[in-house]
């Protein structure tokens, strides 16, 4: 029985771990939106057991005249046990607390994520330019400027003429560490159209007309000359800033549960994640939980939004620290 039930099993409770972890994601998001405190849990084993039992009796009626009698049975029977670890202490702090690094979050955009949706979740700040904040009103709207670079970027990795280079400068002598350095690259090109586009983010960089790549570095402010500075945000920050996106429904605005956000309008201010809300369970649904007797969704079939809620998992996974092997799936089989 244990040959027949692998290809089921292994795709099953794949399924069951990939949607469980996504509504864990977004009860978390809309307990922050109403400044209630999001845990987190790691399935790190699975058990599931089978068994299966099968009689056969056979005897000799006393009536006359003498017949046999008898009897079969089949028993089937599954004993799953899941557990749990919550995510606490110096785990917590490392995959949550954490800024992300850019050397670990720019390869993703070399991978095909797109990387105006990588920035918007992820970077609070490049150079003096400033993304959309969680803390609401005209300051956290971000600036203008940082809507028009990550458009910039989008085209040029649509075009191929966007890069990322991570080099690795090995330990020298014992006395200097090994540094992880990244480089962005803009590439040049005939097409009139995207050179203006070229042009106008080397400008943005601090690059001349000639340079080809930047060095990218941890940090807010002003950049030194051949760097731009990323300031990225941590986990945390990115599920509030998904948070805030939220709207809510009326009375739970003036009954005090949480606050009221801004005003979205436009592409600059539009919901990273626009996530629903209602009284109804609903159907044709991307990812659903409750919260608060009210049901919290995203829809099937926004694109937009399923697309940067994976990408939110993919940054979730990127995250943990944890030294935790994953979860471990182990079916014994008796029969």
């Amino acid at each position: 029985m244990g040959p027949r039930r692998l290809d089921q099993d292994e795709s099953d409770y794949s399924r069951a771990l990939t949607s469980s972890g996504k509504q864990q994601t977004l009860l978390n998001v809309v307990r922050l939106r109403y400044a209630d405190t999001p845990g987190f849990l790691d399935t790190t084993q699975l058990i599931s057991g089978y068994q299966l039992q099968r009689n056969l009796s056979v005897g000799v009626g006393t009536d006359s005249p003498v017949r046999p009698i008898g009897g079969a049975a089949i028993q089937f029977q599954e004993s799953p046990t899941f557990t749990f670890q919550p995510v606490t202490g110096d785990s917590y702090a490392q995959s949550f607390l954490r800024p992300l690094p850019p050397g670990s979050l720019l390869p993703l955009a070399m991978g095909g994520l797109p990387i105006d949706v990588l920035f918007r979740l992820s970077v609070q700040s490049v150079n003096l330019i400033s993304n959309a904040g969680a803390i609401g009103g005209s300051v956290g709207r971000g600036s203008p400027e940082f809507f028009e670079l990550i458009h910039d970027l989008r085209l040029l990795q649509l075009t191929g003429l966007l890069g990322i280079q991570l080099e690795h400068s090995p330990e020298i002598s014992g006395k200097t560490p090994p540094v992880d350095r990244v480089f962005l690259t803009v590439a040049s090109t005939n097409d009139p159209v995207l050179s203006e586009t070229v042009y106008e983010t080397r400008r943005f960089f601090g690059m001349s007309r000639t340079d080809e790549r930047v060095e990218v570095v941890y940090g807010g402010g002003k950049a030194a000359r051949g760097q731009v500075r990323l300031l990225t945000r941590t986990m945390l920050g990115v599920m509030a800033q998904i948070a805030y996106q939220i709207e809510v429904p009326a009375e739970d605005i003036r009954s005090g549960r949480t606050l009221a956000g801004t005003a979205l309008i436009g592409r600059e201010t539009k919901p990273i994640i626009i996530i629903h809300v209602g009284k109804e369970r609903p159907d044709n649904v991307f990812v659903w939980t409750t919260y608060n007797n009210k049901y919290y969704w995203i829809a099937d079939d926004d694109f937009d939004s399923k697309l940067a809620f994976t990408m939110l998992q993919i940054l979730l996974e990127l995250s943990k620290t944890s030294k935790n092997p994953g979860a471990i799936v182990t079916i014994p089989v008796n029969g």
